[in-house]
């Protein structure tokens, strides 16, 4: 929190400053054109050529302030973004507000555990880690959210987000940059439609005539000021309608190269500066020093090509200019040879493009995944093991408050399957999330909520908040019945972490019990590891049959003073004390 402050104070005295000179440049740049206008107007009025000069350099003094103008904005984007970055961490560490994406597009009511754990939407997982700004860099937090990574992923993960947690500077001036980049889905999606769009090369006649016809125009036309013979100028004007024509005949070309492509170039120099961002910068991580050498194509850097595209993309734009687009291409046929060199460059480094953005992404998820581990110091990376041993120390839910969260102590050996009881509201359901975000987190090499934790990494399987299918017009028994499917299916091909709660909900007790005990034996028969919660203690005897494999935890709940009270502390055994009756009889339900 303090550093969050310290840079809040910090970055108001630079935005505050920043904001005054550029306020007097737009004051000094104005001031600078009436100049000139009035230089014109005392030359016109007296013939004088020193007016002609005072207007000329008054110009040039125009030029330079432009240039430190633009500058200037660009820095006070970059500042107040990075101002906001601040603000929006202390609201979030102060638990005042959520001002994240919640990546909501990116839920999955099918996935294994996406809708069950809360991945996405209002108050997710999702939205308290996300500190991404750019559309694939929110896929690619969403996309790692979603799937379980290899052990070495995990590792080289662990390496590179520890690395960045210590780079506060850094990760915040990448955000920055994405922020003020404004990239959208469209954007994207317009690049990656630009870099999938085939068109057959220009024809050999056509690159001839793009470069004979301008020469034979400029060459008419130097004849003409050389010469004064007027024959010289009409042999150029028809060059000069004969370009058009020429360009004419390629416009529905240039259309079709540059469809769907609006503000393009903008989104091109943004990434091009998020690139150069991660080139500049030292790393030490085995991961990120591999990414960042992904970053060169042809002994240049991706930056570089990038910023080219950008250029030619922005060139291409006159086209849409009628009087430009006229005077340029007429006299040397400009948006054709623009086209040669955006088709040389798609030839040559399409095939990379996508690889350099998804480097942005990636380095955005990681930056996310740092900010993690930096906000919460108490947070610790599970070792990892291969050997099916699944081990918690203080685990909690990460995203519950740090003032009042109960961690428990818990293990998935010798025993590997958990049966666990307790009252309603005594903690169950908290519990098994906690399992399974932590198992997620563990999965792609974040920090998770525990002070000590060893993991063998699994994919996560979950039957816990099942919602009525009323699309597929399916009632919630047979949704939860395909869920359970699902899982069975899944542990045909490897072993899995399964976490079920309170299943057959939609049935008679003699039903649910029996087929919870059948579930229960066939989860452990496939080498699953996990827990199950139920209120039913016939299902606890189950450990009597099984003792290597399961094991009875519970959560109790205490009557003091009238009062239900609840530790959130995790026993062994089998729950005793019940909650509902005490309940509905002092709510004056029965």
């Amino acid at each position: 929190m303090e550093t969050y402050l310290s840079k809040v104070e910090h970055f108001s005295k630079v935005f505050n400053q920043t904001s005054k000179r550029h306020n007097s440049i737009s004051l000094l740049r104005l001031l600078s054109i009436f100049f000139v206008l009035f230089m014109l107007f005392y030359y016109i009025k007296t013939n004088e050529i020193g007016y002609v000069v005072t207007a000329f350099l008054s110009f040039a003094g125009f030029l330079f302030l432009m240039r430190i103008h633009s500058k200037l904005s660009f820095k006070r984007e970059l500042t107040k973004a990075i101002l906001k970055i601040n603000e929006d961490e202390i609201s979030y560490l102060k638990r005042e507000k959520l001002p994240f994406e919640n990546g909501i597009e990116f839920n999955d009511f099918h996935h294994p555990y996406a809708y069950d754990l809360d991945i996405f939407g209002e108050h997710s997982l999702f939205q308290n880690l996300n500190r991404t700004a750019t559309f694939i860099g929110k896929k690619t937090l969403a996309d790692k959210l979603l799937s379980l990574s290899s052990n070495e992923i995990i590792l080289e993960n662990q390496e590179a987000i520890d690395e960045l947690k210590r780079k506060i500077d850094w990760r915040q001036d990448f955000e920055a940059l994405a922020i003020v980049s404004t990239d959208s889905k469209s954007s994207y999606d317009s690049l990656i439609h630009w870099i999938s769009f085939k068109n057959n090369p220009l024809s050999k006649v056509l690159i001839s005539l793009s470069i004979i016809l301008p020469a034979l125009f400029f060459g008419f036309v130097t004849a003409y000021f050389i010469t004064s013979k007027a024959i010289f100028l009409s042999y150029a004007t028809y060059i000069f309608i004969f370009n058009l024509i020429v360009l004419g005949r390629s416009f529905k070309r240039i259309q079709s190269e540059i469809a769907k492509a609006d503000n393009i170039d903008k989104t091109i120099k943004h990434y091009s500066l998020l690139v150069q961002k991660i080139e500049l910068e030292k790393f030490e991580s085995k991961k990120l020093i591999a990414l960042q050498k992904q970053l060169v194509s042809k002994n240049v850097s991706a930056s570089s090509h990038l910023k080219q595209l950008s250029e030619l993309f922005s060139r291409m734009d006159t086209i849409s200019n009628l009087v430009t687009a006229i005077v340029f291409n007429g006299s040397f046929l400009f948006n054709l040879h623009v086209l040669k060199a955006l088709l040389k460059w798609k030839d040559d480094y399409a095939h990379e493009l996508e690889n350099w953005i998804n480097i942005i992404g990636e380095f955005e998820a990681l930056n996310s995944l740092a900010n993690l581990a930096f906000n919460n110091a108490d947070f610790v990376f599970p070792e990892i093991n291969t050997e099916y041993k699944i081990g918690f120390e203080n685990l909690s839910h990460p995203l519950l408050n740090p003032a009042t969260r109960v961690g428990n102590d818990t293990h998935f050996y010798p025993e590997s399957f958990m049966i666990l009881t307790g009252s309603n509201m005594s903690g169950k359901s908290t519990f098994l999330r906690s399992l399974g975000i932590n198992m997620v987190l563990g999965g792609i090499g974040s920090v998770v909520c525990a002070s000590k934790a060893n993991i063998h990494p699994l994919p996560v399987l979950v039957s816990m908040r099942l919602s009525d299918s009323l699309a597929d017009s399916e009632s919630y028994f047979f949704a939860e019945i395909k869920r359970l499917k699902q899982i069975m299916d899944a542990l045909e091909e490897r072993p899995a972490f399964v976490l079920l709660d309170e299943i057959l909900r939609g049935t008679n007790s003699d039903d649910k019990r029996n087929g919870t005990i059948e579930v229960v034996k066939k989860v452990i028969a496939k080498k699953a590891i996990g827990a199950i919660a139920t209120h039913d203690i016939e299902v606890c005897l189950t450990t009597n049959e099984y003792p290597e494999t399961l094991t009875n935890q519970c959560f109790e709940v205490e009557i003091k003073n009238n009062e239900l009270h609840f530790d959130y502390k995790l026993r062994s055994g089998i729950c005793k004390n019940k909650s509902a009756t005490f309940l509905m009889q002092k709510m004056g339900v029965i």
